[in-house]
């Protein structure tokens, strides 16, 4: 694009790029219009005059650098002067090249080729960048998602076994050197057999997806984690919670329960799914080891059981 209020140098800049077939001049007499046109045509080269009647070609050159579409198009300033100094502050605008117009033919191609060049790489590397950024972030999503989807239960969507056992050995680690508490509850849905027997198994799995929501919604705070263990178990992880907190989790899962009222006619203990819980804690002072907690939580959650299920109970208790 050449911007010049001067026809006659058009004319004369036409004819030296006639027999180019890879280049196409653009005329823009009134500088107003530059930024525009050189917007609308995608100019790769900008052939700008200094001096003009109705603007000054260094303020173009400001514009052309403050404006995000046009800022990297090279500019080569056409200009009758061969002062130095003005040649300097050409520069200093933002200018690419500089030629005391009208410039020989042959140098004239060959710094527009070089610089249209220069410019076409640069977008070309710019747009390979930003692709690969794009590709990048999107790797990183699609990793985020997958290690989401590696750590939660496929039908329940709370946490899965796996990532129970990763927070566990995490958690008891971190409780052994703080010497804080680590506290389980081990949970098993009462008379399910029955329930998946008798309602059949698409029920069975509506039903084990409801309570670990309200497992879920049990928990107090941020760091507890409830996890499907396994069939009709769950569990409970409560970092730096006691007995005494536990409990009052599982009081609250027990009346959550209570009051989804999920029918279970087939169960020994109610007309409602209940659960039996066992809890367990490694607190300071004791031995802190992931599958000693483990089969605590368990004895007590057997202990409920033969106590007439719908209960919670408490290794320490034993």
């Amino acid at each position: 694009m050449l911007v010049d209020d001067q026809p006659i140098i058009a004319e004369g800049i036409k004819r030296m790029l006639a027999n180019e077939s890879d280049m196409q001049l653009t005329y823009v007499e009134d500088p107003a219009l530059a930024i525009e046109t050189a917007v609308d045509i995608n100019a790769t080269i900008i052939l700008q005059d200094l001096v003009m009647p109705d603007a000054d070609g260094m303020t173009l050159l400001r514009f052309y650098k403050a404006n995000n579409d046009t800022r990297d198009i090279p500019v080569i300033v056409l200009s009758s002067k061969e002062d130095p100094a003005t040649k300097s502050e050409a520069f200093s605008y933002g200018a690419s090249d500089y030629l005391v117009k009208l410039p020989d033919e042959v140098e004239l191609i060959a710094r527009i080729r070089a610089h249209a060049k220069n410019y076409i790489l640069q977008k070309e590397r710019d747009s390979a960048f930003y692709a690969l950024s794009q590709l990048k972030k999107q790797l990183e999503a699609s990793n985020k998602q997958l290690h989401k989807l590696s750590m939660q239960d496929g039908l329940t969507g709370i946490s899965n076994r796996r990532h129970f056992d990763e927070q566990l050995e995490a958690d008891i680690l971190n409780a052994k050197d703080n010497q804080t508490p680590v506290t389980l509850i081990l949970i098993d849905i009462d008379y399910f057999k029955f329930f998946n027997d008798n309602y059949g198994h698409q029920l069975g799995d509506e039903c084990l997806k409801e309570v670990a929501a309200l497992l879920a919604k049990a928990c107090f705070n941020p760091q507890d984690m409830a996890a499907r263990y396994g069939g009709e178990e769950f569990v409970v992880l409560l970092p730096g919670t006691i007995e005494k907190g536990a409990m009052q989790v599982a009081k609250r899962f027990s009346d959550l329960l209570k009051d989804a009222n999920i029918e279970h006619k087939f169960s020994g203990v109610a007309d409602y799914v209940t659960v039996s819980m066992g809890v367990a804690t490694c607190a300071k002072g004791s031995d802190y080891d992931a599958k000693r907690l483990i089969e605590e939580a368990d004895k007590a959650l057997y202990r409920a059981k033969e106590n007439g299920r719908n209960r919670c109970e408490l290794a320490s208790e034993t």
